[in-house]
């Protein structure tokens, strides 16, 4: 049997429902008679709830409950949703203040949900939110990504959640004060809103005994713990499901209040309650990501060698603990902190910090991307110091091929890489030879050009551990139940393929069973690019099992040892006989057989270590300095992902992962006025990538297999963004470096590039 897939572009089996408007989605699936709810919402960003009358609202037209924080506890839901806290550098707890499900008594951010209304049509729950009284008391308003004074939570005084640090501080400050050059920049990387195409949304079912939810999101364990701990339930009782998902991004992994919420209403009215989030809505109060301000230097000896590296940072958490926010921009952060350079002495110092904002949790990468812009913005900062090309910098302190397994200061353990050599094929797919022949044409068009280069490096992240089961079913299908969930990335076609690949049993006898807690009993999810890796090392060892239990079966019906059966990976062979039954055929005669023992098989394994997906990104820019307009005209990336399953859905991993981060690169800003009010909260505000926006993406790998899973393989699912925010900005930085404007921060938009262009075109007159 091999080891890994054999690496065919395969074309993904889910496009014929997806792109035929045959997809189920949480609208698509929800149960007849279903009831419609709908959130009534905090309108203002920070105040105590003076007055709170529902009860014009509960005798409206067509409703059927109104509920509030007091109905859940009167009905003993614990109205509180928890979220993971990191300790503080004098090893106390991080704040972990209460996060209602429904407000009580106090509001903290805008869209904060405060009643629920549950009536028989949208129209008539909004209309019986209409007739809601509430009266607020004004609190101050923090927005400041700062220490404050005004209070938001009594568990953390100044709105400090948290202090995290990592690292040797007294060494790494000791190098510094001997450092030949100090490299110092001070980045700002902006708050965004995933907007996935399909809003989040959920429905709940209550039969008397059991309870089912069913929500557009990343995974089904934790929401079912979730809801067991919420609604008092026993796990047992509960039944969790995800259908078809339009995107998640991270975002949608976590739990929010709607859906613990919806069940509880379920179970009151007994009756199926629906709910799907509007789009305003949604960027109200879906987990935001990013939103950080970094103080970064770095440390360089006479020969231009990397000696130390000090971060310090403050992000925003938002009015809450999201599930992960303390932990994304801490632990996650860390884990590529020193990126893809030979530097063991660093110190990363982070305050989390509380504001009258949405929360803020993951979004594709969580952390990898933001410590990676960090890192590259400096290092092309630090190149033009001290006077260096940008790439040969790289070059002297990338970690040589010959120290790996390498463990990085902040403790993480790359088994391998090659980054020299992925680089100097990225120099040439993007033809960095003729650059200043283009830059020359782009002059004499009136427009300035730029180069800019990210070289990431990310980890998977998640759970190593996962679960697969393989049925094989009387009419000669097959069925393989996993324990990750797909958002649209083609999990269904890559599962399927690899099994194909180990078993030669036909793809379009596979069918791929996921998303459903009570057919599957344990599982990690999507997210931290790990699904492929994780699941398809789950994969091999039920292949194993197959494989083991088939020729034993055989070796028993044809009397032969069982020493003397192999298998190829299409069929069993039996020494000195022609006869090769394949998988499929052997199945049919254990069923024939009444050996129905023979068609289930389930493997749990566990990786040993993670891998390490690395990769040069090249983005070329052009800018208008008359409008400011800044356009990525050629973008070119060589990645290692390790050996590749599908090459066609690895590259369009990163064809999305390059979009999402020139999205944030040049047009996604969240913008709050002084009192809190989102002032982005369409998308005639809030500016999103279109395909016009986008260059042609060149896309080429270099292979360095992994040595952390027996595949040999990386994750991609992330890359694509951990690499391009700092290739465009770097690439504008590049522009506008030759006109004396030595600080630019994301997004890129006209208004401000003209801005910039035109004080700097002042000041120097």
């Amino acid at each position: 049997m091999e080891k890994f897939g054999k690496s065919q572009s395969v074309l993904r089996t889910e496009d014929n429902r997806f792109l035929t408007g045959s997809g189920t989605y949480i609208d698509d699936s929800t149960p007849p008679a279903s009831l419609f709810a709908y959130f009534f919402r905090s309108q203002v960003a920070h105040a105590k709830i003076a007055n709170l009358n529902v009860d014009d609202a509960k005798k409206a037209a067509g409703v059927y409950g109104v509920f509030t924080a007091e109905d859940l506890e009167k009905n003993g839901v614990k109205n509180d949703l928890v979220g993971v806290t990191v300790k503080n550098r004098d090893g106390t707890d991080g704040a972990c203040p209460k996060r209602p499900l429904l407000a009580e008594k106090r509001v903290r951010f805008v869209g904060e949900p405060i009643v629920l209304v549950v009536a028989d049509s949208i129209p008539n729950a909004k209309d019986a939110a209409e007739l809601i009284e509430i009266d607020y008391d004004d609190l101050p308003v923090s927005i400041d990504l700062a220490v404050g004074e005004n209070t938001i939570h009594p568990e953390a005084p100044g709105n400090v959640a948290f202090e995290w640090d990592l690292g040797d501080k007294s060494k790494t400050d000791a190098v510094f004060k001997n450092a030949d050059q100090v490299v110092s920049m001070e980045v700002y990387n902006n708050r965004i809103i995933a907007n996935s195409m399909e809003p989040r949304g959920c429905y709940a079912q209550w039969d008397n005994e059991r309870l089912h939810l069913s929500f557009s999101g990343q995974g089904v364990w934790v929401h079912k713990r979730f809801a067991s701990e919420i609604l008092g339930l026993q796990v047992e009782q509960i039944r969790v499901t995800n259908p078809d998902v339009g995107g998640g991004f991270g975002m949608k992994a976590m739990g929010y209040p709607e859906e613990f919420v919806v069940s509880f209403a379920a179970i009151k009215l007994k009756q199926p309650v629906r709910w799907m989030s509007e789009r305003t809505e949604a960027m109200l109060s879906d987990n935001a990501g990013r939103d950080l301000k970094h103080f970064a230097e770095l440390a360089f000896d006479e020969t231009n060698k990397i000696v130390g590296y000090r971060v310090n940072t403050f992000c925003n958490l938002g009015a809450y603990n999201s599930r992960f926010g303390q932990n994304i921009q801490t632990g996650l952060f860390s884990k590529v902190l020193m990126g893809v350079y030979d530097v063991q002495n660093t110190y990363l110092n982070v305050l989390g910090i509380y504001t009258n904002t949405t929360q803020v949790d993951a979004y594709r990468g969580a952390g990898r991307p933001e410590a990676i812009y960090l890192l590259e913005r400096i290092m092309d900062r630090a190149a033009r110091e001290l006077k260096v090309d940008p790439l040969e910098l790289r070059r002297i302190n990338f970690i040589k091929k010959d120290n790996f397994p390498y463990q990085s200061s902040t403790g993480e353990m790359i088994d391998v890489g090659d980054f020299d050599r992925v680089l100097t094929a990225a120099e040439i797919s993007a033809d960095i030879k003729g650059f200043q022949r283009r830059k020359k044409e782009s002059g004499a068009k009136g427009r300035l050009r730029g180069l800019g280069l990210c070289y990431y490096i990310e980890s998977i992240l998640g759970d190593p551990s996962e679960e697969a089961k393989v049925v094989f079913e009387e009419d000669g299908d097959v069925k393989i139940f996993v324990g990750t969930q797909s958002n649209g990335q083609g999990h269904e076609t890559v599962f399927a393929q690899f099994l194909s690949d180990q078993t030669g049993i036909p793809t379009e006898k596979i069918t791929v069973v996921q998303g459903d807690s009570d057919l599957i009993p344990n599982g990690g999810g999507t997210g931290g690019s790990r699904s492929v890796t994780v699941q398809n090392n789950a994969t091999l060892a039920a292949v194993e099992k197959v494989i083991q239990a088939f020729s034993q079966y055989l070796s028993e019906k044809l009397g032969v040892d069982v020493e003397n059966i192999e298998f190829d990976d299409i069929s069993f062979r039996i020494k000195g006989s022609n006869y090769s039954p394949n998988v499929l055929e052997v199945a049919n005669m254990a069923c024939e057989d009444q050996r129905f023992d023979l068609l289930t098989h389930s493997a749990k394994a566990t990786l040993d270590a993670r891998s390490f997906p690395n990769g040069a990104h090249f983005a070329e820019v052009e800018i208008d300095p008359d409008t400011g307009f800044v356009q990525v005209v050629r973008y070119s990336v060589v990645d290692d992902f390790g050996n590749l399953i599908n090459p066609m859905l690895a590259e369009g991993q990163v064809h999305g992962g390059v979009a999402q981060g020139i999205g944030q690169a040049l047009y996604e800003h969240v913008v709050f006025d002084k009192e809190g009010q989102l002032l982005t909260a369409t998308f005639m505000d809030y500016g999103m990538p279109r395909a016009q926006d986008l260059p042609y993406y060149k896309f080429e790998t270099e292979c360095v297999p992994s040595t952390a899973n027996i595949m040999g393989m990386k994750g991609c699912g992330e890359a694509g963004t951990v690499g391009a925010l700092a290739a465009v900005a770097n690439a504008v930085q590049d522009a506008l470096w030759e006109i004396g404007i030595q600080q630019v921060d994301m997004p890129f938009t006209s208004e401000k590039i003209w801005s910039m262009i035109n004080s700097s075109n002042l000041a120097a007159e």
